[in-house]
């Protein structure tokens, strides 16, 4: 009894670091986000007074709101399936063997492992409408005749960003599936040879079933993470030209701190942590299949 009564205490003691970490970092300040979503309270003076739905009725009528929850959406697909495609390639790639594959692989982490306000900065002055060496290249190859203005024009600034997002962020997708490529058993590619199954044969009848699992797993935390992305497209355009990039979590930045109204960004916050709630419970449940199997 003394024993089952300590290894108790233990169990415990272990558990409440973790457990006053998650209450003060995650618990707190959610509960608090949601009680301020139902306020109008000024970000300058912390003052203001109980508003019920009516942050959100607001949301709901505002244009530019939903304008932005359709460029979010269209920044998470395109920067999604670009990570996906550039990943499946270089997945395949670096687990072939070939001279130089430890190091091509090393290279490869380097846009996940690079600070993004550095890989930003690179970005914007290969994108410079003036000096920019993107530009220079395509006009001296004569794909265009004259520069072109990639942040400041739309769709061009979309496109510039998504294309930022996927070169950063594709690494992640090759780690995830490198490692599952690594496990796959070699017998189902020699029996496939043995039948006569060329190279996409065996891709679309092996490769791709083995990946499926990790794959859904990997396109769901990438969503997640898309969908709250601020950093890099708030470096690259500010969400401009206009609006054209502005997603969600530059519009609560903007709500909350440059116009001043706390409530209505919180508001906005929450309803982007319902979407998220979707993906993480698709995510779970996902996972809980992999365990299954």
């Amino acid at each position: 009894m003394r024993l089952k009564t300590s290894d108790s205490l233990i169990g415990v003691a272990f558990i409440t670091p973790a457990a006053t970490l998650f209450l003060l970092l995650v618990a707190y300040p959610l509960f608090q986000s949601i009680l301020i979503s139902f306020s109008a309270i000024n970000t300058m003076t912390l003052k203001g007074h109980y508003v019920g739905l009516a942050n959100y009725l607001d949301i709901l009528q505002d244009q530019e709101f939903w304008r932005t929850l359709v460029n979010t959406l269209i920044w998470t697909a395109g920067s999604l399936v670009l990570q996906v495609l550039l990943g499946v390639g270089f997945a395949l790639l670096l687990h072939r063997a070939f001279p130089g594959r430890a190091l091509a692989r090393s290279l490869v982490l380097f846009p996940y492992l690079l600070s993004t306000a550095v890989a930003v900065l690179v970005w914007r002055w290969l994108f410079n409408d003036l000096y920019g060496i993107l530009n220079y290249g395509l006009v001296h190859i004569g794909l265009i005749e004259r520069p072109i203005a990639w942040l400041s024009r739309m769709p061009e600034a979309m496109i510039s960003v998504i294309l930022v997002g996927a070169w950063k962020f594709f690494p992640f997708v090759v780690i995830a599936l490198l490692a599952r490529l690594q496990t796959i058993p070699l017998q189902l590619y020699e029996a496939a040879r043995i039948d006569g199954a060329s190279a996409v044969a065996r891709f679309w009848d092996i490769t791709l079933p083995q990946l499926s699992g990790v794959l859904a797993v990997v396109v769901l935390l990438r969503s997640i993470w898309d969908f709250k992305e601020f950093d890099l497209v708030y470096l690259m355009t500010g969400g401009g030209p206009g609006i054209g990039t502005q997603t969600l979590p530059i519009l609560v930045y903007r709500e909350a701190f440059p116009q001043l109204h706390l409530g209505k960004g919180a508001a906005i916050a929450v309803v982007m942590l319902l979407v998220m709630l979707v993906f993480m419970l698709l995510y779970l449940r996902q996972s809980a299949r992999g365990d299954e199997r």
